[in-house]
């Protein structure tokens, strides 16, 4: 098994999996609380946590207690 495959996000403390943004659940899928949410070019828009896949990586993973 590769580093990356056991780094991957759907084993990282930062990630989440309800439904991305507000929308549908996706099963492949989630969102990724490390940093904060993305602002949007209107001013009265929501930021957006940015939408991650559970097999990616970056290299702030974390293993421990899962937000979701």
């Amino acid at each position: 098994m590769s580093v990356h495959s056991e780094a991957a996000c759907k084993k990282c403390t930062y990630f989440d999996d309800h439904a991305a943004n507000g929308q549908h659940a996706d099963a492949e899928a989630g969102l990724c609380r490390f940093n904060p949410p993305v602002t949007q070019p209107e001013p009265d828009s929501h930021g957006l946590w940015p939408i991650v896949a559970k097999s990616d990586w970056c290299g702030h993973f974390e293993t421990g207690t899962t937000v979701n």
